[in-house]
Parts: C-alpha cells; structure tokens; sequence
C-alpha cells in the first residue's frame, strides 16, 4: 500500500519558517519524482517545487529565492523548507508522487495545512 505522508505544517507568522516532510512508503522511491503541491481556498492547486530522482529541482517562480527542496534517499523522505513565509502562503500544502519509467503512476498524500497569520 503506498503512503505519502506529510508533516510539519501549523500556524507560522509572516516572515517566518516552517519546515515540511512527505515520508513515502510502499513505492520505490528512486523511481519517483516527488512534488508539493498547495491550495488555497477558492483557488486552484498548484505546483509550488518538484524534485526528480535525479535530484533536478523545479520551483514556481512565487516562491523562488524563499524555499529549499531536498530528498533523502535513504529515508524515503523529501524536505521543504520555506522561509520569509507571506500570508498568501496560506493553503494546504500537498505532497505528490510521480513516477519516472513504465508504466507511469502518480500518488498524492492527505495534506497539511499551512497558515500564515500574525
């Protein structure tokens, strides 16, 4: 059974940090790309980063220069790191798995919630 899980989020004031984990099991784990995705009520989700297996990193231009993507192989973990947080940060932050050979499958964790608020 494949289980993404996410950690981390909370309620965090503007200029602030915060620091999420998406554990994977039930995959292997170099076969995916692993991605977080967020949304915001009324709005669309959207890809904030993505690492590949490879380790090629892709971020939305929003929050490039304000979070830190990395994966540890050996813990099935992915890290996002994200500082001088803004309340438009505020949504619920979605860690997605993509599989990178034959035959393609994608998986998506439960969410956590991130809010931005003084």
């Amino acid at each position: 059974q494949v289980q993404l899980v996410e950690s981390g989020g909370g309620l965090v004031q503007p200029g602030g940090s915060l620091r999420l984990s998406c554990a994977a099991s039930g995959i292997i784990f170099l076969d995916y790309a692993i991605g977080w995705y967020r949304q915001a009520p009324g709005k669309e989700r959207e890809l904030v980063a993505d690492i590949t297996s490879g380790g090629s990193i892709n971020f939305v231009d929003s929050v490039k220069g304000r979070i830190m993507l990395s994966r540890d192989n050996a813990k099935n973990t992915v890290y996002l790191q994200m500082n001088s947080l803004k309340p438009e940060d505020t949504a619920v932050y979605y860690c997605h798995a993509r599989r990178e050979v034959f035959p393609l499958y994608n998986y998506w964790g439960q969410g956590t919630q991130v809010t931005v608020s003084s």
